[in-house]
């Protein structure tokens, strides 16, 4: 095992600080709905509740800094939480729908986001899996492919169900990159994609509402579209472009009251332009741009496979969420539910990702020679 390094306090401190920054959004987002909902009784319900998973999620990434990550190696453990995840997934289509879809585990007031744990596990898996094969073993069908594949197509096929689309294509990509990383055979690779171009052509075109919500992104201002499907997309264009920029100021947001969908979780974004502008906006891609490479940095020096293959699957699912929920929000891709990583509201995402985050930290605490022998 190679030597633990210094803390990564910048990571730590971007991390930390856009979490905060998120609670702040959610405040702003989110008072008037809470307004609503209460008949004037308090602004505060939302943002009481993000504030708690924040922080409840800053402790679960700090304890997530504190073991050695390698003892996440052992098989049973890989194993486990595979089973535990489709179990949730399975559970969760057996709950009642929430806005059409079956995505939340309620029990007792409490309500959990399943897909939101096959993120981290689908990245430690990926990790496992592909560190105890060597480059010759990374060419072979049977032995590695096609196992991998049913392990990861049973998941995303799970949470398509529910359905989410989006996240289906988040954790794809996850599996995409982390495989082109551990070697993957050239002609396995190509299938792959061809097949999952299929499959999501065939989710796209054979449900009618999909259909209907990409024909409303190429043409959102129709009259039609803006007042149905591109309704979402139309509020959140017209937020944006209202933020100039540097904004209307802090809580003076005015399609965030009652025209903006979901203003608080799958819109904070759009928020976030109208009221600090194009300043704002893109201070929040530089925060992202700086964890790509916090995380790439973590990867490139990890000092075996595993952590390397485990710090790519990590980034590459906080990467790609960001990128999805911001070209959305300003128009480069249809409408889909992925919430902006630590700043939208919801305890499921946040709590998961800041102890994803917890294991980049983890992981970057350590520096070394790579010796393929120890991945045996």
């Amino acid at each position: 095992m190679g030597k633990k390094l210094q803390f990564d306090w910048i990571l730590f401190a971007v991390i930390a600080g856009v979490s905060l920054f998120g609670v702040v959004m959610v405040y702003s987002a989110s008072a008037m709905v809470a307004l609503k909902e209460t008949e004037g009784a308090s602004q505060y319900g939302y943002v009481f509740k993000q504030f708690a998973f924040t922080v409840a999620g800053l402790l679960v990434m700090l304890a997530a800094t504190r073991f050695d990550y390698r003892w996440l190696r052992q098989g049973w453990l890989t194993a486990a939480l595979l089973l535990v995840t489709i179990f949730l997934l399975i559970a969760a289509l057996c709950f009642s729908p929430i806005n059409g879809a079956r995505r939340w585990i309620k029990l007792v007031g409490f309500s959990f986001q399943s897909s939101e744990l096959v993120k981290p596990v689908l990245a430690l898996f990926l990790a496992f899996f592909f560190s105890k094969r060597d480059p010759d073993q990374m060419m072979d069908l049977k032995f590695t492919f096609l196992p991998c594949a049913f392990i990861v197509g049973m998941m995303l096929l799970l949470v398509m169900a529910e359905p989410d689309l989006g996240t289906t294509l988040v954790l794809a990509i996850t599996f995409a990159v982390v495989y082109f990383a551990a070697g993957a055979n050239w002609r396995h690779f190509a299938i792959t994609g061809i097949v999952a171009v299929v499959v999501f052509a065939g989710a796209l075109i054979l449900v009618p509402w999909r259909m209907k919500r990409i024909l409303a992104f190429l043409d959102p201002w129709n009259t039609d579209n803006a007042q149905g499907a591109g309704y979402q997309l139309v509020q959140s264009l017209m937020a944006v472009g209202s933020g100039g920029l540097t904004g209307v100021g802090f809580a003076n947001s005015q399609l965030k009251i009652y025209y903006l969908p979901f203003a608080h979780s799958d819109f904070i974004f759009a928020v976030i332009c109208e009221e600090l502008g194009l300043i704002g906006a893109l201070a929040v891609v530089l925060i992202f741009a700086v964890i790509l490479w916090r995380g790439a940095r973590t990867a490139i020096f990890a000092p075996d496979r595993f952590g390397r293959l485990l710090a790519i699957g990590l980034t590459t699912n906080i990467i790609v969420q960001a990128l999805f929920n911001i070209s959305v929000v300003i128009g480069l891709l249809p409408t889909k539910g992925i919430p902006l990583p630590f700043i939208s509201y919801g305890g499921s995402s946040v709590v998961v990702t800041l102890a994803s985050a917890g294991l980049l930290l983890n992981i970057s605490q350590y520096a070394g020679t790579y010796d393929f022998t120890d991945e045996k």
